[in-house]
């Protein structure tokens, strides 16, 4: 059978009664769970709930919506579930059920899935609002309409059908930004394996090694402790490193190349991320190095911002300055600080913005401007600082040197109440830091 969560129950109800009161007695809210993927014919992808079912209910098995209806004498919160079923049981292993789902999950009640066609429009009538994410799931949102015009055939008899339909993210993404320690807790752990699953691709790091090997490294020790990657692992030697989503992994590291591992563990459902970026003969060139240097200084620039009241963006702009004086001084940008942070030609070598949300998804929800503004920092946002440069090794316009060089660093911050914490502490960041733990392996 699924797990039970490692949250308790009491803190997905009062998640889920915050949400009720935001949305009001007269609206309803419905959530359905992930869909299955077929991978090829007759398998399926591994299976991960929908971030919204699992943050509200921790409910980790497929065919299912979750629907809140605030103010209901009977119960607010119901789930609909596959039931038990012996003979699918003996094949795919158990399955929580109805039953399961009241008592495990704290469900006010819960039915079969199959009755939801009779059960759901009872729901939905006399209801003004509905609360759904439109667009996610086609073929659910064709149900939902069926649905509602269920209803909305009975008006003449007097039904009261819902007349707006409103962006559940709107409700549900602002909460899920802050997180509470139950949340913190999780993303510490899951931050903690991935350091040991970096530390392990560092050790096995030598000329001539594949980078799938590398891949195999790390993803050996997220499961070794109940964990799954949060994204595609990344693995770039060489130039492979230059390229943002590279996802091959399966070119041979070359004495001399740096290697850029880009891996998450998930644990819990909840993401960390981190970048770092190695030598894999244990040492660094020059070149490499000053450029690695450049890097580690701009995130500490835009880690300096990461506190109460600054602006999100602020991190940012602290590192592209930081980056910018320093492809003019190592002579790779030519002219004026302020005229090549205006007109962006940085970005030749600096394509993407510092840092994501980061929580039950790895690229986390919640607004990053509010009113055109770039929000303040508050307790409870966690987000990466990931400034990085990349040199295209058909760059002609730099000396050979710098060409086919790639390096991230990326670590992951919780905003606190007088400054940050970074939860992904404690794996070699630096140069120095970095050939320290590859000689001592």
């Amino acid at each position: 059978m699924a797990r039970i969560p490692s949250i308790p129950r009491t803190r997905y109800a009062r998640r889920r009664r915050q949400l009720m009161r935001m949305a009001g007695n007269d609206a309803i809210l419905v959530l359905p769970a992930a869909p299955e993927r077929v991978r090829s014919r007759d398998t399926h992808y591994p299976y991960r709930q929908d971030s919204d079912l699992l943050y509200l209910a921790g409910f980790p098995e497929p065919e299912a919506v979750l629907v809140l209806v605030p103010g209901r004498k009977h119960g607010e919160s119901l789930l609909f579930c596959r039931e038990r079923d012996p003979d699918r049981e003996a094949w795919d292993g158990p399955r929580i059920g109805p039953e399961g789902a009241v008592e495990a999950f704290g469900m006010d009640d819960a039915y079969a899935i199959d009755d939801i066609d009779e059960i759901l429009p009872g729901l939905l009538e006399g209801r003004t609002r509905v609360y759904y994410h439109f667009g996610r799931d086609t073929d659910f949102d064709l149900k939902l309409i069926g649905w509602v015009n269920r209803v909305r055939a009975q008006v003449r008899r007097g039904a009261q059908s819902p007349h707006e339909f409103l962006e559940l993210g709107h409700l549900l993404d602002e909460m899920r930004l802050f997180k509470t320690a139950d949340e913190l807790r999780l993303m510490r752990k899951a931050a903690q394996v991935t350091v040991l699953a970096h530390q392990a691709a560092m050790r096995a790091a030598r000329p001539g090694v594949h980078e799938y090997e590398l891949q195999a490294e790390i993803e050996r020790v997220f499961r070794a402790h109940d964990g799954y990657p949060a994204y595609g692992t990344i693995v770039g030697a060489g130039a492979n490193g230059c390229v943002l989503h590279y996802i091959a992994n399966a070119a041979k590291a070359k004495d001399g190349d740096l290697v850029l591992v880009d891996a998450g563990a998930e644990i819990g459902g909840y993401a960390a991320d981190i970048t770092r970026t190695f030598p894999v003969n244990g040492r660094f060139g020059k070149a490499q190095r000053a450029l690695h240097d450049l890097v580690g200084a701009a995130q500490a620039a835009a880690l300096a911002q990461a506190r109460p009241g600054v602006p999100y963006a602020a991190g940012h702009d602290a590192a592209v300055e930081t980056l910018t004086e320093g492809l003019l001084r190592l002579g790779l940008l030519k002219g004026k600080l302020e005229k090549n942070i205006a007109d962006g030609s940085y970005r030749r070598f600096y394509r993407h913005k510092t840092g994501h949300w980061i929580g039950l998804d790895v690229h986390d929800v919640g607004d990053y401007r509010i009113d055109g503004e770039s929000r303040l920092l508050e307790p409870g946002m966690v987000f990466t600082i990931e400034p990085g440069l990349y040199i295209a090794p058909d760059d002609t316009s730099v000396a050979a040197k710098w060409r086919g060089i790639g390096i991230r660093t990326e670590d992951d911050v919780a905003v606190t109440e007088d400054g940050h914490e970074v939860l992904t502490e404690g794996l070699a960041r630096s140069a120095d830091e970095i050939e320290a733990f590859m000689a001592a392996r």
